[in-house]
């Protein structure tokens, strides 16, 4: 695909921010916001540095994208670096949370669930609208909200299904102690569409890139708002202890001792069809 439309003209790559920032109708964010060391918010360092790039190449009326999982208020913070640094420019910040899944990522924005764009400006979400028209062609609804809106829906999008997760892990171990099939109490409540059967399956708990790194930063939005998300408080803890008590099955499969012995692991990615090893549980 990027080949594809290399050799056809529509897609180049450069080091060169100034001339391509420059050109630009619409500039997007789309770095990374790992975990803090300490407490666990999202460093958001990489963005604000590239905030800081951008503006000093800005021409005419721009729109800075910020496609980053970012917590609430960090447009804000985007916004005000982009004015300190060129405070002649005429831009807009925008938040546009993605939604891809990792190993279907190119599907999945070819035809997404949904779109949405957290803006504080009409001219700013016209432009955005018209980046996804052909999107919005497909049928993919586009939800124009705004920035800080924006920007906690990918947050709570990620802890929500983080739960669904832990909860059916909890109730395998139920499961397990009264004799029931968890597999087929997730079939019995995933076909109620108020519920869907994705994200029931149990297993050593959630992994990768996303949702360990998000629930902690809501987690740390919330305590700092002085509203904290108990539930996903305990998701985190509950989905950190799984990973130890699914350790524990495995040493008393092996009759309570595995030292010497050499066992194999069936799915080690955290995704399938990945090859992402990042907290893989």
């Amino acid at each position: 695909l990027v080949a594809d439309n290399v050799r056809q003209g529509r897609l180049t790559f450069t080091t060169a921010m100034r001339d391509a920032v420059a050109q630009a109708d619409a500039v997007f964010i789309a770095v990374g916001t790992p975990s803090r060391r300490g407490d666990g918010f999202a460093d958001l360092s990489f963005v604000y540095a590239a905030a800081r790039e951008i503006a000093l190449s800005l021409s005419g009326y721009t729109v800075v994208v910020t496609k980053s999982t970012v917590p609430v208020g960090t447009g804000d913070e985007v916004e005000r670096i982009l004015r300190e640094t060129a405070p002649d420019a005429e831009v807009a910040v925008v938040s546009n949370p993605e939604f891809l899944r990792e190993g279907a990522a190119i599907s999945d924005f070819k035809r997404p669930d949904r779109i949405v764009i957290g803006a504080e400006d009409e001219r700013a979400a016209e432009v955005m609208r018209e980046i996804y028209r052909p999107l919005y062609l497909n049928a993919a609804p586009i939800l124009v909200t705004g920035r800080r809106t924006a920007e906690l829906t990918k947050y709570a999008a990620n802890a929500f299904l983080a739960t669904k997760i832990t909860f059916i892990n909890e109730i395998a171990d139920l499961c397990e102690r009264v004799g029931a099939n968890v597999q087929e109490v997730a079939r019995g409540i995933g076909l109620d569409n108020r519920i869907g059967a994705k994200f029931l399956h149990a297993g050593p708990g959630y992994g990768g890139s996303c949702f360990p790194k998000d629930t902690l930063a809501l987690v740390k939005t919330a305590q700092d708002a002085g509203t904290p998300v108990r539930l996903v408080e305990t998701v985190v803890s509950v989905n950190e202890s799984r990973k130890r008590a699914m350790a524990r099955k495995v040493i008393a499969a092996c009759g309570g001792q595995v030292r010497g012995r050499t066992i194999a692991l069936l799915g080690l990615t955290f995704k399938p069809n990945t090859d992402d090893m990042r907290d893989a549980p």
